[in-house]
């Protein structure tokens, strides 16, 4: 039983309504990256006209990553609003993947901004002589920004974890990279005031080395997360065991993770008994995609396939004939016609087929019966299709 996207698992999810309101994972997310921008506004403000007063290369290094920032917080905001939007028939899984590609925007931006600072530190360098000296209130001017953007990060990193959000989880970092390159500076910074002139320059390179690698990891992050790398070990584990103890679930030969933004998604293969109903095995799948989605949280939707036997290594099945034919088939056998039947019910069972064959009450008396069932056993003993025919008849009211 393959649960399709695209008809009943798409109809539950078409039209669920996503909260925009107030206190909803949305409106949460607008409040922190608009709180970031007005910060990153006034540091990078602050940074400039104290980096071209104090002549520090390093403060004004550390400016441009800021304005980076609200570069980065504008991918957000606009991730944020797309990402909320409920699914439709071209997104059945919503919108999530938005916030992957702000992610992996996000960090292109980091990497290019570093890449430009450490060039720019590097050539200063090489002509140390002709800097001005720097002056004392770009000290003040990193101790400042330095505070912010620690107080920035620790605000943002709690609310976008609470959110499991990877977009505002690397919007965060990218704050406390920021805190951990203005440490830097006013190292840097301290190092140029107490004479060494080449110090503002090595922090400046330091700072770019720094904001490359946080920008390489995000990019790799949201790359894994686009070719659909699976959960980690341990998370998988967790699903596996949950839909194995599932009432009806024989086994699980089959189980793939991806992830879409801070959600996740299940496809997985399970075994029931081959001779239950279809309904039955309809209920045995319904029920485990319950119990995933009731106790993993993160869990967006789980297709779940339920096989009659384990077909990782293929479906021997699948050669066998139609219905129609093996009706035809049971015809020769039994010597009757099927349709007088009350009920055929066909199991395909490895490269064999089982059926079960249910005549109406008063169909035939017990001679007859025997007769029946002589001749099955006679066409079963060479028959390509068949492995066993069993006969039942239904008791007179």
């Amino acid at each position: 039983m393959t649960r399709d996207p695209h008809n009943h698992e798409m109809a539950n999810l078409r039209h669920v309504e996503v909260d925009t309101g107030p206190g909803s994972r949305f409106a949460e997310g607008q409040r922190i990256t608009w709180i970031s921008v007005g910060v990153n506004i006034v540091l990078t403000t602050m940074q400039i006209v104290v980096g071209l007063i104090a002549h520090s290369q390093s403060l004004i290094a550390d400016a441009m990553h800021t304005l980076s920032d609200i570069v980065a917080d504008a991918f957000v905001l606009v991730a944020n609003r797309k990402g909320a939007e409920a699914a439709d028939a071209d997104h059945p899984y919503g919108h999530g993947r938005y916030e992957t590609a702000a992610s992996l925007v996000l960090g292109l931006l980091l990497a290019g901004t570093g890449a430009g600072i450490l060039i720019a530190a590097a050539s200063r360098l090489q002509d140390l002589g002709s800097a001005p000296p720097v002056g004392v209130a770009a000290m003040w001017a990193a101790l400042i920004t330095l505070a912010a953007k620690e107080g920035l990060f620790r605000y943002m990193l709690v609310t976008a974890e609470r959110l499991r959000s990877p977009m505002l989880v690397a919007n965060a970092w990218h704050a406390r990279a920021d805190a951990l390159s203005s440490l830097v500076v006013a190292a840097g910074i301290g190092g140029a005031l107490l004479g060494f002139n080449f110090a503002d320059a090595v922090a400046a390179i330091i700072v770019g080395a720094m904001i490359i690698k946080a920008g390489l990891k995000f990019t790799w992050d949201a790359i894994r997360e686009l070719i659909d790398t699976g959960l980690s070990v341990e998370e998988v584990a967790a699903i596996r065991h949950t839909i194995a103890a599932t009432p009806g679930v024989l086994s699980m030969h089959e189980l793939r993770t991806r992830r879409m933004a801070h959600q996740v998604l299940v496809d997985a293969h399970v075994q029931v008994d081959p001779r239950i109903s279809v309904s039955e095995g309809h209920r045995v799948a319904e029920s485990a995609r319950r119990r995933v989605l009731g106790s993993h949280p993160e869990v967006l939707d789980v297709l779940v396939h339920v096989d009659a036997e384990n077909d990782l290594l293929g479906n021997a099945a699948v050669d066998l004939p139609d219905r129609e034919m093996l009706l035809g088939r049971l015809c020769e056998l039994l010597g009757a016609n099927p349709p007088e039947f009350s009920r055929t019910t066909l199991h395909y069972l490895g490269n064999r087929v089982e059926a079960e064959i249910l005549l109406p009450a008063g169909y035939a008396d017990e001679a007859a019966l025997a007769r029946m069932q002589q001749r099955l056993q006679a066409g079963l003993a060479d028959d390509p299709w068949f492995s066993r025919v069993r006969l039942h008849q239904e008791v007179a009211p």
